[in-house]
Formats: structure tokens, sequence, C-alpha cells
């Protein structure tokens, strides 16, 4: 497979270590080279790398297999997932996981990736839905200016939301960077 068709989720085959696709950006600056930059998270291990690719390079791509889980709790141990057909409970480490927990709630059903069995990330939803547990008061006639303030949800995530937000609502949230996308529909 070329560079240019990455995109986040797949299993890639590097200088022999495994890796998964976190974040893919393609870039065409005015008068250079386009090229792909890529994020790859280590399957096995720990470990980031950040890399800049010809959009016509070969990378070579693993088989990861989806597997539909049930988000339960987190705890000390790691995130405990079920699994929605054989109810059989898996614990992923925590520092594989990074951020993604900030966007999950009790009972969220996700697509956990494995390979030969074993669960190396996460495919999160494109947006989700997560309640307000606490943002300062809204400011009156705040709704002629474009006022933001941080707003926590239920996971823990912090945002920047507009000033006529309260307590209690339910909004979506973007999974990619964790931007204020509207309140959800009840």
């Amino acid at each position: 497979m070329k560079a240019i068709d990455l995109r986040p989720g797949y299993g890639v085959k590097m200088d022999g270590k495994l890796w998964v696709v976190e974040k893919y950006e393609f870039r065409n600056p005015g008068n250079l080279r386009s090229f792909v930059n890529v994020k790859f998270r280590a399957v096995q291990g720990a470990g980031q790398v950040e890399k800049r690719m010809q959009p016509s390079e070969d990378v070579e791509i693993i088989d990861l297999d989806r597997r539909p889980m049930e988000y339960l709790y987190s705890d000390s141990q790691g995130a405990t997932f079920m699994d929605t057909e054989t109810y059989d409970q898996i614990v992923m480490p925590k520092d594989v996981l990074g951020d993604a927990l900030k966007y999950l709630r009790a009972n969220a059903q996700t697509n956990v990736l494995c390979y030969n069995g074993n669960p190396v990330t996460i495919e999160l939803p494109l947006t989700v839905e997560l309640t307000v547990k606490d943002t300062p008061p809204g400011i009156k006639g705040a709704t002629v200016t474009n006022q933001q303030k941080d707003a926590e949800m239920e996971t823990g995530l912090v945002t920047r939301v507009p000033a006529f937000i309260e307590i209690g609502e339910s909004l979506k949230v973007s999974t990619t960077d964790g931007s204020y996308l509207g309140r959800a529909k009840e």
C-alpha cells in the first residue's frame, strides 16, 4: 500500500516492528513537494514516532482484527472492555490507550483492534456525546459575542465551549481534537 492511502487505525510493519497509525496528515505546501506526515504508536512496548513520508512510498500493512466491545470501567490495572458476543473481558493498560479514555463513558460501544488475539488499541467514532460535569456560570448577554469558557466533561476531558453552556448539558465533542461541536440532540 502507498503512504498516501494510510488512515488512522491501520496496522503497519516498519523496521521489523508493528505500529498503529494514530494520526495522518497530507500536506502539499505551495512550491514544494507534497508529503504525508504520519504519527505511529508502537504495538509491542511503549513509544510513538512521527514520520514524514513521500506519498508514493510503499508501506507494509498488517491485518488487524476489529472486535465490537463495550467499555466497562477503568482502575489502577487499566481499562476493562467486554466482548459483546462472548462476554469475555480484557484489560488494556492506560498508557496504550492514551487520551482515548477521555472520550469514553461507561457502557460505550467501541471497536477494539487486535493482532494475533492480543488487544492493541481502540477505534473511536468521529464524535461522542458527553455531559458537562463542571463549568463556570454563564454570562448574561453572552450570545451576542463569541465568548468561550472551559468545561470539564464527565470523563475528565476539558474543552472550550460557548458561554451559554450549563452544567448537566449533553454536548457533541470531536474525538480528533477534543473540540466542542454543538449540543447533542435529546
